[in-house]
């Protein structure tokens, strides 16, 4: 080939590009949709942490549902009152009063009571040590393997790896849910902070076998069944199982339980 023919090529080739972009220039002023201004300003009011915890994918995501009133204003678990707030103000509604929300660990399986059975050697990362054949080395298979998943992803610095147990620091947590996601076991949930009873427990076994691997673990005794005024709780897989709707939070379940696995997450933080 040649030179004339390269610098025809790479004429036509240039023209082209050249054309391209002006028909996507174009089209782009033409076709814009034009941005909604009220879920601009909500969007402006949320802390961009993009956690998921609202039940949305993003930011983005809520701000436009909050706007098109798909969602309340205080969906955001992370901004709470202030943001609920500001948010009301947009919108010129009242700002509901956001519900407290915060990460529960149900173990108590720390190393000094937590039986090991092996030793683990591999990647200290939960999501690993959960594949493999003694899941991180405690012998209760059910519970916390204590190797951090949940403090790397926890943006708020509200979780904290102590003696083997993943504990929560409900002054700093703002319930986003991200730990809960990322924990192998599943023993990690969001819930309410108030007065309610918490099992901190979630072997299925029982008596004996429980005992064996862990001494902080629920036995299955069947006691905070048995008392509660309200018939609130019941045993499901050798674990108490608490209706909330039922619940008066008189936490007789919590005073009378021999293994101490039930308590309130407010009692425990004020203790």
């Amino acid at each position: 080939m040649d030179m004339v023919s390269i610098l025809i090529t790479a004429g036509l080739v240039g023209a082209v590009g050249l054309l391209v972009g002006l028909f996507l220039g174009i089209s782009g002023i033409f076709l814009k949709v034009p941005a909604n201004e009220l879920e601009s300003k909500v969007r402006e009011c949320l802390p961009s942490n993009n956690c998921g915890g609202c039940g949305y994918a993003s930011c983005d995501a809520l701000a436009k549902e909050i706007a098109l009133g798909n969602a309340p204003v205080n969906a955001c678990v992370v901004g709470g009152d202030a943001v609920a707030e500001s948010i009301a103000q947009i919108l010129g509604k009242k700002a509901e009063k956001s519900v407290r929300r915060v990460a529960h660990v149900k173990c108590l399986g720390s190393c000094d009571v937590a039986k090991r059975t092996a030793d683990y050697v591999g990647v200290r990362d939960c999501r690993v040590a959960a594949l493999s054949p003694s899941a991180g080395g405690k012998g209760c298979y059910y519970g916390c393997i204590g190797f951090g998943s949940c403090v790397e992803v926890c943006s708020f610095n509200g979780i904290k790896v102590i003696d083997g147990l993943a504990r929560i620091d409900a002054d700093k947590c703002r319930g986003c849910g991200e730990c809960a996601r990322v924990c192998p076991k599943g023993i990690i949930e969001i819930v309410d902070y108030k007065k309610m009873p918490l099992v901190s427990c979630v072997s299925r076994d029982r008596l004996k076998d429980v005992k064996n691997v862990c001494g902080a673990g629920c036995i299955g005794c069947g006691i905070c069944e048995k008392l509660c005024p309200e018939k609130a709780i019941k045993m499901e897989n050798n674990l108490p199982s608490v209706d909330l709707s039922l619940c008066s939070g008189c936490m007789t379940c919590a005073n009378k339980c021999p293994s101490k696995v039930i308590s309130s997450f407010v009692l425990q933080n004020e203790a």
